[in-house]
């Protein structure tokens, strides 16, 4: 029977206040607004505005699955993935991973917490450029204090395809080879959940490929969970299923879904209202099909 691997209930995420709230108010934007003299608005007493970036979301990530997750800019994906992966903190709701109430948890035992049991790939490799492949992999070990097993190092570097490039730098790798090292770098604690914002962006499609192909191969036979933002319809057609954003809310989902169709879902969610917010139940596992990919980019200058 399939558990879930994150839990999300009734997640509001608020930033700024709200003229007359006060910090944390889990509503939306306040309506009278004046000019602050600096080209931007304020509310009538100056606090700055109070922007919802995340409406009461109900949404479970099932153990051993590959979620996509995509919408317009502005949408809520980085939000969502960052109060599911404990790295911001919802105004109001439940996250649990696995059974642990992370909303609860001090910042120091939420920092520790994150350092064992969740992994994140980001657009931006952030591997440091004096240390080999290997030693990359294995700081995460050495910042926890813990023991750093080379035989450890090696089976991730392994499962990347990356054995014989242990003793390189950053700069002796391509772009495709460094990410795949920040994978390697993300799992040598075997997360639960592995969380991925943007993780092709930068890559070409072929390289984009291999990374795609590296996390549903990590599903299919580790079982490794996989939370994946992009904007890229290819990428999100690796997934099981794709959850869509539009202001904040939940608004559908697909389940073993093409590129095609996940493109066109997202093409009318540019020109339809969006829907109120849904909670979704977990999907049943479908088999996957190998697609090709693409390429995604986030537009500057955006929240997502």
């Amino acid at each position: 029977m399939t558990t879930d691997a994150i839990s999300l209930r009734s997640v509001s995420r608020t930033y700024g206040t709200a003229s007359g709230r006060a910090p944390g108010s889990r509503y939306g934007r306040t309506r009278d607004r004046t000019h602050n003299g600096n080209g931007g608005s304020a509310a009538p007493d100056d606090t700055p505005l109070a922007v919802t970036a995340l409406h009461d979301v109900t949404l479970a990530f099932p153990r051993g699955t590959f979620t996509a997750v995509m919408g317009p800019s502005g949408s809520g994906k980085s939000t969502l993935l960052q109060c599911a992966a404990g790295l911001d903190r919802p105004t109001s709701g439940s996250v649990a991973l696995s059974g642990t109430e992370l909303t609860t948890l001090s910042e120091t035992k939420l920092t520790l917490f994150r350092r064992e049991r969740i992994g994140f790939v980001f657009q931006a490799f952030n591997l440091l450029p004096s240390l080999t492949a290997e030693q990359n992999v294995a700081l995460p070990l050495r910042l926890a204090g813990r023991r750093v097993p080379k035989a450890r190092v090696r089976e991730v570097l392994r499962q990347v395809g990356l054995a014989e490039r242990a003793r390189h730098r950053p700069t002796e790798l391509s772009g495709g080879q460094q990410q795949r090292v920040a994978l390697a770098r993300a799992l040598v604690t075997r997360p639960e959940v592995l969380f991925g914002d943007e993780p092709t962006g930068a890559l070409d499609s072929q390289t984009g490929r291999e990374v795609l192909t590296l996390l549903r191969a990590m599903v299919d036979r580790e079982g490794q969970t996989v939370v994946m933002v992009t904007h890229d319809p290819v990428a999100a057609s690796y997934a099981d299923r794709v959850v869509f954003l539009v202001d904040g809310r939940v608004n559908g989902e697909l389940v073993g879904a093409d590129a095609h169709d996940i493109a066109t879902h997202m093409a009318t969610l540019e020109t339809t209202p969006p829907a109120r917010s849904t909670a979704l139940p977990a999907p049943h596992r479908t088999p996957h099909s190998t697609p090709g990919t693409g390429t995604g980019t986030r537009p500057e200058g955006r929240p997502c």
